[in-house]
């Protein structure tokens, strides 16, 4: 099977350069200006990633031809600026955000549980922004699971120029190394995120229906959900407004019936949030299986 997703930093180093720069001495919204041409030289010359969104818009929200290219134009553009606030709530220039918690409560029922807990997104809007945003609100300590498959120059370059991220890090490894981390994490009672919803080769799937088609996800993040037992909750950062990000979770879970259920509730809720955010969707691939 075709691997759907490698994990790594797409870009040049020199393209980073230039947005770290114009963020640092000409400010987050000049960063934007120039976006919109980046966005614009992806949409044209970035076949694979186009034809992908195009077809994921017009089956799953049955647009037309016209209406899922200007969703697909618009998708490009928002991503460029979630990766430019990556950087830039990294730096002084953070300032400029704002953000609104919807049930910020459920984070604080988790610490008070005293057992860590999982926080389960995916890839619509930011949830990595949304970590650096919160690193210095709220007294729990986050993690976050990720391939970290960054290219590692383009990735110091970043931690040199813009600062390291207010969360820390878990890479996952073939030797399955993360879950003694996790397991570690969790004792300390800390906070484990990650993204559910991008497969990769070599692992158990779940299909299942999704908007209007069926979509695979990988099996792994509810099986550990219902084999630690923890408090899960399901939670989003998408932006509304340039600058402004809106954060919500859903109230926690604490019964785990099985993980084919787990996955059931976490792909419906992630319905909700792709059809109240469609065009911050940022998977790139062929996302439906039949």
């Amino acid at each position: 099977m075709e691997q759907k997703w490698d994990g790594k930093t797409k870009g040049s180093l020199w393209g980073y350069k230039f947005f770290i720069y114009s963020i640092r001495f000409l400010g987050v919204r000049f960063a934007y200006f120039f976006c919109i041409g980046v966005s614009g030289y992806f949409l044209l010359f970035s076949r694979k990633p186009r034809k992908a969104l195009v077809s994921f818009y017009q089956k799953g929200f049955h647009y037309s031809k016209g209406k899922a290219i200007r969703a697909t134009a618009k998708n490009l553009y928002l991503f460029g600026q979630t990766l430019i606030d990556r950087i830039a709530l990294k730096t002084p220039r953070k300032k400029i955000f704002t953000f609104r918690f919807n049930n910020e409560e459920a984070l604080i029922k988790m610490n008070e549980a005293g057992k860590g807990g999982f926080l389960f997104s995916a890839h619509v809007g930011n949830w990595e922004n949304a970590g650096n945003m919160l690193g210095q609100r709220i007294t729990l300590k986050i993690n976050i699971l990720m391939l970290d498959a960054e290219v590692q120059k383009i990735k110091a370059f970043i931690e040199d120029s813009a600062g390291k991220a207010q969360y820390q890090l878990i890479p996952i490894k073939d030797d399955l190394s993360h879950l003694i981390l996790i397991h570690q994490a969790l004792k300390r009672n800390e906070l484990i995120a990650l993204h559910a919803d991008r497969t990769t080769p070599g692992q158990k799937n779940f299909k299942l229906p999704f908007l209007n088609g069926f979509a695979e996800f990988p099996a792994g993040p509810f099986i550990m959900a219902h084999k630690f037992k923890v408090p899960l909750t399901f939670v989003y950062a998408v932006k509304s407004g340039s600058t402004h990000y809106e954060l919500s979770a859903t109230d926690p879970i604490t019964t785990f019936e099985s993980p084919e259920k787990i996955a059931e509730m976490y792909v419906k809720h992630l319905e909700e949030q792709v059809k109240a955010s469609p065009t911050q969707w940022f998977n790139f691939f062929e996302y439906y299986v039949d």
